[in-house]
Formats: structure tokens, C-alpha cells, sequence
């Protein structure tokens, strides 16, 4: 399987051992609340983006794809752009049963958009090597609920402290702040076109 890899794959794994780094620095924050647990997971989320764009620009550069490579990307963006920013949500507090049932929607989302991209890939191309525009939010963009996150951390906006505080609606709790994870869902599956870079 290795000798398979192009470099750009190697740029790929590199974005999926971010995310999985990141999801246990927040497994390590949950275990004994050091916020720089959270700051350690925003990096590597952070950096987890800066191999997402450099494998794409490496496999345009050596004009060399493949349907692994794409298999791959989308694995690793899961992981770095979609679990792992949901598990920060709740690790900084949103662990009402709507959040819950809101950061689960996103994750689904992200995999669904994932989904969606690689079967109409071909197609959006238009005969060309080159997608020209996405349909929906492209999964990497969760990485401003990171970045709002990070901010919030580094305020002391966490677990009870969260900003905008909670609701309880039928006997369970929800953080309005989790209503913008089901809004970086909806607009990942919604037919909204964004011109690809």
C-alpha cells in the first residue's frame, strides 16, 4: 500500500494525524481540565487545514491524482474538520441533549456533503481536471467554530461560563452557542455554489 501513496497522500495522512491528535488533546482537557488542552486541539485542527491545502496544491502541482488520494482526503477531513470540531464543542461545554443531537447533525452533515463531492466530482469538473465550484460549504470551514472556540477558551468561556448560556426547552438543555454548528451543517448540504479557489 505505500509504494501507492503519492506525496500529496503523505500531506493527506499528516491531516488525519492532526485530527486524531486533536481529538485526544480534548479527551486529555475532558480527563483533568487544563485549558491548554483546548489550545493544543485548536493547533493541530489549525494545522490538520494547512496539510488539507497543501496536499491539493502538491497533487495539482505533480498534475498527479487519484481516486485513493480523494478516498483519503475525505477520511482525513471527517476526522480533522468534522468529529474532531464536534468533540471540541462538547468538551467546551455543549453537552445538553440538543447539543448533542446538534453537534451529531453536523458530523453527519460533513460526511454527507464528503459524500455528495466525491460522486459529483466528475461532473462539477466539467470535463477538466478542475472542480470550479463547490456545491454547499466545503467541511474545512468548520474551522471557524475552532478558531471561535480558542477565543472563547482563551476568555474563560467554558462549561458553565459558555457564552450566551443555555436554555432548557422540554426538560433539556441547550447552548444557543451550538446553534452555529447546526448552521455549518445546514450550509455544508444546502445546494448553495461557492467558486473552488
Amino acid at each position: 500500500m505505500v509504494r501507492q501513496l503519492q506525496l500529496a497522500d503523505w500531506f493527506t495522512l499528516a491531516n488525519a494525524v492532526c485530527g486524531a491528535a486533536a481529538i485526544f488533546s480534548i479527551m486529555s482537557y475532558l480527563e483533568g481540565h487544563e485549558v491548554k488542552h483546548v489550545f493544543y486541539a485548536c493547533g493541530l485542527v489549525l494545522a490538520a487545514m494547512l496539510f488539507d491545502v497543501l496536499d491539493g496544491r502538491i497533487a495539482r502541482w505533480r498534475m498527479v491524482t487519484s481516486l485513493l488520494g480523494r478516498e483519503l482526503d475525505s477520511l482525513a477531513d471527517v476526522i480533522s474538520f468534522g468529529v474532531a470540531p464536534a468533540l471540541l464543542g462538547y468538551a467546551c461545554g455543549m453537552v445538553g441533549l440538543y447539543d448533542r443531537v446538534i453537534l451529531v447533525f453536523f458530523i453527519a452533515c460533513g460526511v454527507s456533503r464528503l459524500a455528495r463531492y466525491n460522486i459529483t466530482a466528475e461532473t462539477l469538473s466539467e470535463g477538466t481536471d478542475k472542480v470550479k465550484h463547490f456545491e454547499g460549504t466545503p467541511i474545512p470551514t468548520s474551522v471557524f467554530l475552532v478558531l471561535l472556540l480558542a477565543v472563547a477558551a482563551w476568555f474563560g468561556a467554558l462549561g458553565p461560563h459558555l457564552w450566551f448560556g443555555e436554555a432548557t426547552l422540554a426538560g433539556f438543555t441547550l447552548h444557543p452557542l451550538a446553534l452555529l454548528f447546526a448552521l455549518s451543517g445546514s450550509l455544508m448540504i444546502s445546494r448553495v455554489r461557492i467558486p473552488k479557489p
